[in-house]
């Protein structure tokens, strides 16, 4: 008896602790595998959201960038009624995306006795159709796709909305403003859209399924549903109108979240499902929209639930029949659980190369040493991969600051540049906002007796950019001769450029030619920023006449004015990246303040001129982030060389 006793105390107690033992590694197991699935949920969410990000930004940034070309080459291009329904109809033909387009003027814009003038290219039938915009039945001045660009003073996207007798289907609109210089002034001239259909985006938001019984949800800017699986929502509701409907404050915090550009992955209670979910939202990188997945949490734990089920499956069957068998099972378990903890803690602390124990066994320990050793190799190859690109990133930027050193290498930089020349004194400066940019400045000697200068702005930024500033540079030198005026060199140097410009980009172009004897100075400008004249009795712009940019198309024939300056003047040249500089309340440095500190500055010498505006913008500026190239240029004529 006593030893039956002792037996069934022993049994007991082995029992009793391998029961314990083994609940230790079940809740171990489910604890370790739930997080780790948990963090491979929202990775997986992340991936799906960025890939779907991606996908909608393949469509919607060649439009946002169509829409902003036109709107940019309007500021300085004055184009016939025919020409521009031509231009509206090109586009729409040559961007399929593209379901329609309009170039709309403000009030009396586009002529002085026409209030309207918005022609608007659609497709329609297979083709593509023209109509005018605008009328005692519709007022576009007072619509959202024409107030908001206006008001915001940037690209915008308008809310969905349902374009009925038109599409008939959902649609959005990208609008930007463009202007142009009326007295001197830079005066809002109207806005350039661009309308696409929504049928494509909400096909594709249906595709996207984290899991099985997941879904999407998509947000306008105003927290309207574009894409919901519930289609009484989409672009009839927003999300802060459904949370009030639903008295829902979480809701409508999150609402707020998503249109204020946040990301997050959380906890949440779907209300279309009613079950306890995972939620992630991302901003998009167009149209201030903002992306949402939803994906139950049972999905997500249902493999951890299952190990652990399993688990205590086996080990309490093997607890009742075999306690021997349990205990040397549990020791079994135990040890290379152990092992695999303790593996994967050096792991965790950095150490990848640590062995894994050798784990023979087929069950639940055995996949998860396997689990755990395809994740030991994941991260060496993460590692490794990260390595790779740590050291293509380096690379990229080495090159782009070679590209930095030989785009700045081709610019006039030792002054004074002609020691020899007492007739004029000439100071320049460009400050890139990128590694490469797209301004450029040049001055050269035609001639004994011509010094030519010029100042440009390319379209684009980066490389490209730098590329196509460096060709205008090159071809302006080439092309100026003896006896040439400077709308001649203009014209031809535009030509240039517009021959098999595929890439549709642009040039601003000052080009000024100063005669050094007498002070005679020619001058034509492609759409560039009026430059202004320093003379002792006082400051002001030059006019401009408004014509196009360079580039763009050929045939264009620029004219060439003319003026004196006398001894003392100087000339002043820049780009809009310093009248645009832009503060942290987004205020911009402006013409005015531009006048007014090379007023307060007049009688300096070219450099120290340079500096002081330099000074002032940057005492303006503070810590914004620069976002354009800034370039300027000053020529002071000093008077006829003195012969002796």
């Amino acid at each position: 008896m006593i030893r039956s006793r002792l037996a069934v105390k022993l049994s007991l107690l082995v029992l009793l602790c391998s029961t314990i033992i083994l609940g230790a590694v079940i809740c171990n197991t489910y604890i370790f595998s739930r997080d780790l699935i948990v963090h491979q949920a929202e990775e997986l969410s992340r991936s799906r959201g960025q890939a779907a990000a991606d996908r909608i930004a393949v469509v919607l940034k060649p439009v946002e960038q169509s829409v902003r070309n036109i709107a940019l080459a309007m500021e300085g291009w004055d184009l016939t009624e025919k020409r521009t329904v031509e231009l509206t109809r090109l586009v729409v033909r040559n961007n399929p995306d593209i379901f329609g387009m309009a170039i709309a003027f403000a009030p009396h814009a586009f002529s002085p006795d026409r209030l309207y003038f918005a022609p608007y290219s659609f497709r329609k039938d297979g083709g593509v159709q023209t109509k005018q915009l605008g009328g005692s039945r519709y007022h576009y001045f007072d619509m959202d796709w024409f107030r908001q660009p206006e008001q915001r003073e940037l690209l915008v996207w308008t809310e969905p909305y349902f374009d009925k007798g038109g599409a008939d289907t959902f649609m959005v609109t990208c609008s930007m403003p463009f202007y142009r210089l009326r007295e001197g002034k830079r005066t809002f001239a109207g806005v350039v859209t661009a309308d696409i259909t929504l049928g494509w985006l909400q096909r594709l938001m249906s595709g996207i399924r984290p899991y099985e019984s997941g879904y999407a949800v998509l947000l306008s800017r105003e927290g309207r549903f574009i894409y919901h699986p519930d289609e009484r929502l989409r672009c009839n509701t927003t999300v802060f109108s459904l949370a009030e409907t639903r008295d829902d404050p979480e809701l409508q915090r999150i609402g707020h979240a998503m249109t204020g550009g946040q990301t997050a992955f959380l906890k949440w209670r779907d209300r279309l499902s009613g079950q306890a979910s995972f939620l992630f939202y991302m901003p998009l990188s167009v149209g201030g929209w903002s992306l949402a997945l939803v994906f139950p949490r049972d999905a997500v734990l249902r493999s951890a639930k299952v190990l652990t089920r399993n688990t205590l499956l086996i080990g309490g069957c093997g607890l009742l029949f075999f306690i021997l068998a349990v205990i040397l099972i549990t020791g079994r378990v135990t040890r290379p659980i152990h092992d695999l903890s303790r593996a994967a803690m050096a792991i965790a602390g950095g150490n990848l190369n640590e062995p894994l124990p050798p784990v023979s066994t087929r069950d639940e320990v055995g996949d998860l040493a396997e689990s755990f050793r395809i994740m030991q190799q994941s991260l060496r190859r993460y590692i490794l991969d990260l390595e790779e690109t740590t050291r293509r990133q380096e690379r990229i930027e080495s090159e782009l600051r070679i590209a930095r050193e030989i785009q700045m290498g081709i610019l006039p930089k030792t002054f004074p540049p002609f020691p020899g020349q007492t007739e004029f004194s000439i100071f320049a400066t460009l400050e890139p906002a990128r590694e490469v940019g797209g301004d450029l400045y040049d001055f050269f000697l035609i001639d004994g007796h011509h010094l030519c200068c010029l100042v440009g702005d390319v379209s684009d930024k980066g490389v490209p950019a730098a590329l196509f500033m460096a060709m205008t540079k090159i071809l302006a030198k080439v092309v100026a001769g003896p006896g040439m005026e400077a709308g001649d060199i203009l014209s031809r140097v535009s030509d240039e450029l517009a021959r098999d410009n595929s890439s549709s980009m642009f040039v601003t172009l000052f080009i000024a030619i100063l005669d050094i004897r007498n002070g005679e100075l020619c001058w034509a400008n492609a759409g560039h920023n009026p430059p202004l004249l320093l003379r002792p009795t006082g400051t002001g712009f030059i006019a401009s006449h408004n014509e196009p940019v360079a580039g763009v198309v050929q045939g264009i024939h620029y004219t060439t004015s003319g003026l004196t300056m006398h001894p003392g003047d100087v000339l002043f040249l820049y780009t809009d990246g310093v009248t645009e500089a832009m503060n942290v309340e987004a205020e911009l440095f402006s013409s005015e303040r531009l006048l007014d500190t090379v007023t307060r500055h007049n009688g300096r010498d070219p450099g120290r001129l340079i500096a002081a505006v330099q000074e002032a913008m940057d005492r303006f500026v503070g810590d914004c982030e620069q976002s354009d190239d800034r370039t300027m240029l000053a020529l002071r004529f000093q008077g006829p060389a003195r012969r002796g």
